[in-house]
């Protein structure tokens, strides 16, 4: 039977649910801003600037790695996010059975080019990181390995969905690495980590209901709140260490931090409550990544 226009047109709308438009600039950006900083725009020893790999690279992390880490969340987390009432729109696609294997094949088909583009581009060390990034988008959700019910491995894991573009920008542009470079890496990683322990607390009764596990499922919403906050400003101080306009970056921590402590003393019960934080979470980032810009823009121009 051919597909009608009016399924096609669904299909792809819930392709583009699923892939988070929201969410794109969250992997597309550091991998930009870490290629082209480690290519030669201010950090020593870049291994040169090339738009094939810059253009190619954006294009990947904007739209097919998304796809890929939303889409097979979304096939695989379906019985679970029908009685979550948060999916269904930005914070999360509630995908059609029909459209399941569909979402699948377009992961692959969207995917698999890009890849070879990218490691026909690169080396060892670029294939390397490359091959952590796809493997934690994959583990996350996928079943038999399914790292978003494993707690503490599960923001460990997600973190790794975000910081792992901007690490591979780097070892795709091959700049010498410093106690400072490794200090920014050190905090977006622990941004990461908080953003998602944080993330978890609204769902702490439905993935117990569920029986899935999370970091907040068994230390508790108000434990995890904590570390959320905790690891915010650890993350802002490891970026005074590290080189300018890491220490002026630094300040984009404080709406993250203050965005947590509404929630300092809540109670496993009020815990989804948490959403309204989540849904400013989504917001914050697009304020500190106009502050980041900034940075990076007078950095650019000053060296």
């Amino acid at each position: 039977m051919t597909a009608t226009p009016a399924s096609r047109q669904s299909t792809t709308r819930a392709l583009f649910v699923s892939s988070r438009p929201i969410s794109w600039v969250n992997t597309a950006y550091p991998f930009a801003a870490a290629y082209l900083l480690g290519s030669g725009v201010g950090v020593d020893g870049g291994g040169g600037f090339s738009l094939a790999a810059l253009l190619i690279g954006v294009v990947y992390f904007l739209v097919p790695y998304n796809l890929a880490m939303y889409g097979i969340n979304d096939v695989f987390d379906y019985e679970s996010d029908l009685r979550n009432p948060r999916k269904g729109g930005v914070e999360g696609a509630l995908l059609d059975k029909s459209v399941h294997r569909t979402t699948l094949w377009a992961v692959v088909v969207t995917n698999v080019p890009f890849l070879v583009a990218l490691v026909l581009l690169g080396g060892p060390w670029s294939w390397f990181v490359l091959a952590i990034s796809v493997f934690a988008v994959i583990a996350y959700s996928a079943p038999g390995l399914r790292f978003k019910e494993k707690p503490f491995l599960d923001s460990l894991t997600s973190s790794t969905h975000f910081v792992s573009p901007a690490i591979y920008g780097l070892a795709l542009a091959g700049p010498q690495w410093t106690g400072q470079l490794v200090a920014v890496c050190i905090a977006f990683f622990l941004w990461g980590v908080a953003s998602h322990a944080f993330g978890a607390v609204q769902d702490v009764l439905a993935d117990r209901a569920g029986g899935i596990g999370s970091v907040a499922t068994v230390i508790g919403a108000r434990a995890t709140v904590r570390l959320a906050f905790v690891a915010y400003v650890v993350a802002g101080v490891a970026l005074l260490f590290s080189a300018f306009p890491g220490p002026i970056a630094a300040v984009v921590v404080i709406p993250y931090a203050l965005n947590v402590l509404p929630w300092w003393n809540v109670t496993d019960d009020a815990a989804e409550s948490a959403n309204a934080g989540w849904k400013r979470f989504l917001w914050i980032n697009y304020l500190a990544g106009f502050i980041v810009t900034m940075a990076l823009i007078v950095y650019a121009f000053t060296h």
